[in-house]
């Protein structure tokens, strides 16, 4: 593919940029075991008091003890539910790992160079995952290929809406202050695609190993394969 008129890149994380297994067989597990100590030793820190209270307001249960809490946390991980809340008190419990050195974020091959070359043609690079900023961040920061954060320009989670409604990818390109067909936006989700195409952006899918390939969007297997 090769389309000159693209000025920024949206790019998803999972099942694009990162092995899909890397989230559910690394991150998830690791969350999963290490959260509930994580918020017995930190429930009266503001951060996490605060993505407490969001988990009562979820549960629609403001008296919800601690213990509960934890229950329901770990109920939306095995789920692998899109719960504000819980995307957030993940991503510190990964801020530990990664500082800690259990694991670094993993990218395939071709993603590292292919966004020096996009940032270095004066392309904006952005991410819009489920995951939230910050461990998104951790994510490209704590990278097998080193720290890319210099390389993006922003970051989108699930508070700028939804990845499967238009609403979302209208509310970036605003924030974008670009033409939505300026903007090209890679997924290998079709759904989130159609999302994006129906604001008005440029569209990509990619086809990793095990993904399979729809019929209403371009398709490419790597980064490498995007000509801009």
């Amino acid at each position: 593919m090769s389309n000159s008129t693209v000025r920024a890149i949206v790019t998803d994380i999972e099942g694009t940029t990162t092995d899909i297994n890397f989230v559910h067989k690394v991150l998830f597990p690791y969350a999963h075991a290490k959260l509930p100590d994580f918020l017995r030793a930190n429930a009266e820190t503001p951060a996490v008091a605060e993505q407490i209270d969001a988990v009562r307001s979820e549960m629609g249960a403001p008296d919800a003890t601690l213990e509960a809490i934890i229950a329901q946390l770990l109920h939306w991980i095995e789920t692998d539910q899109k719960v504000t809340p819980l995307k957030a008190l993940q991503g510190m419990v990964w801020a530990d790992g990664y500082q800690r050195g259990d694991f670094k974020g993993h990218l395939y091959s071709d993603v590292a160079p292919a966004l020096r070359q996009w940032k270095d043609s004066g392309k904006a690079l952005y991410v819009y995952s489920s995951g939230s900023v910050q461990a998104q961040k951790l994510l490209f920061g704590y990278s097998d290929e080193g720290d890319l954060t210099p390389l993006f320009s922003g970051y989108f989670d699930t508070h700028i809406g939804h990845k499967r409604e238009a609403t979302a990818y209208q509310r970036i390109v605003a924030e974008l202050d670009l033409p939505p067909a300026a903007v090209l936006f890679l997924s290998d989700v079709v759904e989130e695609l159609d999302a994006a195409k129906q604001a008005g952006m440029q569209t990509l899918q990619l086809v990793r190993e095990g993904t399979q390939p729809g019929n209403t969007h371009a398709c490419v297997t790597r980064f490498d394969e995007i000509a801009l």
